[in-house]
């Protein structure tokens, strides 16, 4: 199954993912993330090959230069090598007077959005064979999702929630799996898979504990998965989610499902923050210090605080929020917030699964 979520006019394009598991033998857990094979877009590979003045057909080392390029080298982002090579052919380019500059920070910010072909253009007189190719780009990588299912519920099926990664005015840059995934992918067709277990990252054991999870836009992933494993194993604690993203209209991802579980009590509590349905910008983090009170208690109750989504900016400033909410309600010092929320990481009630 491969359905679009987001509704019209969002700035996102977040897909649902079901794939069959077959015979492959392949079990999981609510938590799980699932490794995917991609294979690289096609068209991308001919512009290479038209850029290099490269014969795709020709014999690369036990299949043709094309087919390298397709299944087995990643050609979306440039590696280390490859940098390094253009720069030292082409020393006048702006991309050698980056590497000089031996300023990592400045070096990322400048290649994001990026691309090898993006790297070649920049530098037209630099030419690379097929050999040289195969020793400075690096093998292809699987790319992980968290599963969004339980294995209660789905036990044939994983579930995955997707964000398709679009980018680029002149040519649109894709990211290698989530385009692979959403326009390449045949509903019928076999696809490489496979099982990245997360223990720490599971819901608890014991099903009277309450459950708090925040998880904005496609951070709901394995949350829905543990709503799924909660009701599915009649687990009578309490369950609160946080989720947020831009617009109620165009962003509310699984909504339906989502207000079916608030119906029927298995989401005890569903607090939203859409950063952008009005003029001041709300985030889970707002919610959390709104509910601070309550959000304390569950933890008193000796409720578990799960984690999942943007580690650069969301789950930074969900802790900050996490420490203000302990010292104000706990009515101690910061010190003693720092050590509380240390125990939490400790005990394994406070887990994040963050990238």
């Amino acid at each position: 199954m491969n359905r679009v979520l987001s509704g019209e006019g969002s700035a996102k394009e977040i897909r649902h993912y079901e794939f069959d598991l077959g015979d492959s033998g392949i079990t999981y857990a609510a938590g799980d993330a699932l490794a995917v094979v991609p294979l690289n877009d096609p068209a991308l590979v001919e512009l290479l090959l038209a850029r290099l003045g490269l014969d795709g057909d020709v014999d690369a080392g036990g299949a043709s230069l094309r087919e390298r390029m397709l299944r087995e080298w990643e050609i979306a982002t440039p590696s280390k090598d490859l940098i390094a090579a253009l720069a030292e052919r082409d020393p006048e380019s702006e991309l050698a007077a980056m590497v000089r500059r031996e300023d990592r920070a400045a070096m990322d910010s400048w290649l994001w959005g990026r691309d090898t072909l993006d790297l070649l253009e920049a530098s037209p007189d630099v030419r690379f064979s097929a050999l040289e190719l195969s020793e400075l780009l690096r093998p292809l990588q699987a790319r992980s999702y968290s599963i969004s299912s339980s294995p209660l519920q789905s036990p044939d099926r994983i579930h995955l929630t997707v964000a398709s990664v679009r980018h680029g005015r002149d040519r649109e840059h894709g990211g290698v799996t989530s385009t692979y995934l959403a326009d390449r992918l045949d509903a019928e067709q076999t696809v490489g898979i496979y099982l990245q277990p997360n223990n720490a990252f599971s819901v608890p054991e014991d099903g009277e504990r309450p459950v708090v999870m925040i998880g904005p836009g496609t951070g709901i992933a394995p949350f829905r998965g543990f709503l799924h494993e909660r009701a599915a194993s009649g687990a009578t604690g309490p369950n609160w989610l946080f989720f947020g993203d831009q617009h109620a209209a165009s962003d509310f991802i699984y909504r339906e499902e989502l207000e079916a579980m608030q119906a029927s009590g298995v989401l005890t509590r569903l607090d939203l923050a859409f950063s952008r349905d009005q003029v001041e910008k709300v985030y889970v983090q707002t919610r959390m210090r709104e509910q601070g009170a309550e959000l304390y208690s569950w933890l008193e109750q000796g409720g578990y605080l799960y984690v999942c989504g943007d580690a650069t900016r969301m789950a930074k400033d969900v802790e900050h929020a996490l420490h203000e909410i302990v010292q104000a309600h706990r009515g101690c010092s910061e010190a003693e917030a720092d050590e509380y929320i240390a125990a939490l990481k400790r005990e394994k009630r406070y887990v994040r699964d963050v990238y």
